[in-house]
């Protein structure tokens, strides 16, 4: 991957010749409960760019019956984990279709270091890089606690304290070391997920102003 000029920012970088706006490309990390998923919304239409979580690929091409779709629900049927080919496969065609050229912000991928090398190779072929990671932090107990709570109130017996914790656990094994990786790259912003929604909202486009220039 290419070094960041230093009299340019990646913003201006990227920015469409044919247009007066900037492409923004974006991944969000952090562990179950930071709420991932409502900021990546948000910070969507901040942006003007496309929100992108695997869950939601991962039930597009089931839905659809596509051969991903079908080789996934395989593996999920039997209750094990999708292979990262198929994921990636999926990420790929997802990224390649028309209404992710203005921009992204990524959900639920990367999540181990050979899914990082793949993105690096999808953007690569695209002819794109990343703008900027985000990694939603908070206090273990303060997540548990959220959890259990959501849990509670959308009666997901599955959520128990044990399964939750192990959740947690496995993001901090596998996910969060990838966040080094990003930091080394000077791609990284860290930013507390806890508090008002809208208060998150504003740290993290605070945080980016920066990073994106």
């Amino acid at each position: 991957m290419s070094q960041t000029p230093t009299t340019t920012s990646r913003r201006e970088l990227h920015a469409r010749p044919d247009q007066e706006g900037q492409v923004t490309r974006l991944v969000i990390m952090g562990p179950q409960g930071a709420g991932k998923g409502t900021q990546a919304a948000r910070l969507a239409e901040v942006f003007g760019i496309v929100p992108i979580s695997t869950g939601d690929i991962f039930r597009a091409n089931i839905a659809g019956k596509t051969e991903l779709g079908q080789t996934a629900q395989e593996y999920t049927n039997k209750g094990e984990l999708v292979p990262d080919e198929v994921t990636n496969a999926m990420v790929r065609d997802r990224l390649g279709q028309p209404d992710v050229k203005d921009g992204f912000i990524l959900d639920g991928y990367p999540r181990n270091a050979a899914q990082v090398t793949e993105l690096d190779q999808i953007l690569a072929d695209l002819g794109w890089e990343l703008d900027g990671v985000i990694e939603l932090t908070a206090d273990r107990d303060e997540l548990l606690a959220r959890i259990a709570k959501r849990a509670e109130q959308e009666g997901r017996e599955d959520d128990t304290e044990e399964a939750i914790a192990r959740r947690l656990d496995i993001y901090a094994e596998q996910t969060a070391p990838l966040t080094s990786a990003y930091a080394e790259r000077n791609l990284l912003v860290q930013v507390d997920g806890l508090g008002e929604i809208a208060d998150v909202t504003e740290r993290i486009v605070s945080s980016l102003a920066t990073q994106l220039g």
